[in-house]
């Protein structure tokens, strides 16, 4: 699920990284996704999402939880993914997939939750394929602040342990993910005022490999949340320093919507523009969606619940 679509509006919110993480910190937490994550406003009951590499339909709750993901890539090949909550917690998960039109219950599985707040909160999560396998179990432990400090996940080839510890230091918190003791990624969160005294925050995130710095993320955001640059580093063996390889800026309009992005690759400089039609309803959602000069196209159908009252009298 939550295939190319939601990756670039999770871009466009400041929300995505470039790290592609080991399992064991890709589930560091159970996560319940929202309207708002697909850069949907009011009372959204489903939306229809159609772009190059097929149709994305989401739904969603009345309070605005995604309840249905289905994810087609042609008539016979699509992913359904449903959430199943209780009092806005998740306590289900399951992703079915069809190939050639047919239910794979070899690759489809299912996740279970289970919350226990006796004393500090902890999550238990179960991971079942559809053939009866249990594939793995996930242990999230938190502190008495609500944050998460540890991940224990076991399966038939054992037992991982993921430790989460948090510091500050002068203004600047750090975030560190350790694997069994080794330090896999480490996440420094600090703020700086800018040339008109508008303080931006400021998230740099290293990833290690095998306890080594391997690459980091820049993340600048503005004082309205809002991603405005990322620059992308690889660390340089050779000089024992992170080497910038990648930058990118982000410019929104007076509404608050993405209208340039302006990427930089060594000498190499490359924009798009991004051009939006709105469905004219109170919330104004965006219907379509045209990035220049590539002239990509994405457009979106959009149903809103209707209010009971109204329906009654109609």
């Amino acid at each position: 699920m939550l295939k190319n679509y939601v990756v670039n509006i999770f871009k466009n919110i400041g929300i995505i990284g470039f790290f592609l993480l080991p399992y064991a910190i890709l589930s560091q937490e159970p996560q319940i996704f929202t309207r708002e994550d697909f850069d949907l406003r009011g009372d959204v009951k489903s939306c229809l999402v159609i772009a190059d590499y097929g149709k994305e339909e989401f739904e969603f709750n009345r309070e605005g939880l995604l309840t249905k993901n289905v994810t087609r890539y042609n008539e016979a090949d699509y992913d359904i993914t449903y959430y199943k909550y209780l009092e806005g917690q998740l306590l289900e998960k399951r992703d079915e997939i069809y190939r050639e039109g047919q239910f794979d219950k070899q690759i489809s599985i299912a996740h279970f939750y289970d919350v226990d707040t006796t004393n500090n909160k902890k999550i238990s999560e179960k991971i079942i394929s559809y053939t009866g396998d249990v594939l793995d179990i996930y242990e999230y432990n938190y502190n008495k602040a609500g944050n998460l400090i540890g991940i224990i996940r076991s399966n038939n080839k054992g037992l991982d342990e993921t430790n989460i510890e948090y510091s500050s230091y002068k203004g600047e918190s750090t975030i560190t993910y350790l694997l069994n003791g080794v330090t896999l990624k480490s996440i420094r969160t600090s703020f700086k005022k800018n040339r008109k005294g508008i303080k931006n925050k400021i998230v740099l995130t290293k990833e290690f490999l095998e306890g080594l710095p391997n690459k980091a993320l820049e993340e600048i955001y503005d004082s309205e949340n809002k991603l405005i640059s990322q620059k992308e580093f690889r660390y340089d063996e050779s000089k024992q320093s992170f080497e910038a390889v990648k930058e990118v800026s982000y410019f929104y309009d007076a509404t608050g919507m993405l209208s340039k992005e302006v990427s930089k690759v060594d000498k190499s400089v490359r924009s798009k523009e991004y051009i939006y039609q709105f469905d004219g309803e109170e919330a104004q959602n965006w219907v379509k969606q045209i990035i220049a000069p590539q002239n990509l196209f994405t457009t979106r159908s959009i149903t809103y619940f209707q209010d009971e009252l109204l329906k009654t009298e109609e």
